[in-house]
């Protein structure tokens, strides 16, 4: 399950390890709610820890976790959007105020990452907020969400 190879590098090919990300664009975003993002393809799936938008810790350990949503149609008038990554004993987050651009933006990056302290079978959740303004905010296929035991 270990291996050191001959130039010192070492893998853990059992490593619980994920990268997610969406299958269609989530066209529409509401505002003043907890938006789920949803994370339907996958990459890799290292324990098949990740399903249903929601990574599922298979041990307790520190876990490296990161979100990255390519906005579209941000919108001018909103208040502020919020990224958050949600694990069962906290809440990491990220937000950006719109009404500084002085017209929707057309794309808009967000990215957080977090070391989250998990227990075996606790989960991880990536969700936005868009507080005010319209709903036309979309969220590309661009974005991921993937995460890996560290210690």
């Amino acid at each position: 399950a270990m291996r050191i190879h001959h130039t010192g590098a070492v893998t853990k090919s059992l490593q619980p390890a994920f990268s997610a990300h969406p299958a269609a664009t989530q066209s529409n975003i509401a505002i003043n709610s907890v938006v789920t993002v949803v994370f339907g393809t996958e990459r890799f799936d290292v324990g098949a820890n990740f399903a249903s938008n929601t990574f599922t810790a298979p041990v307790t350990g520190k876990y490296s976790l990161h979100a990255h949503l390519r906005l579209e149609a941000v919108d001018s008038a909103a208040s502020y959007y919020m990224l958050r990554i949600t694990t069962s004993n906290e809440e990491y987050q990220s937000l950006f105020t719109a009404t500084s651009f002085s017209a929707d933006t057309q794309y808009w990056p967000i990215a957080m990452n977090c070391l989250a302290d998990m227990d075996a079978s606790d989960t991880a959740v990536v969700t936005i907020y868009q507080s005010a303004g319209t709903s036309q905010t979309d969220i590309n296929t661009e974005s991921y969400f993937n995460g890996i035991l560290v210690a």
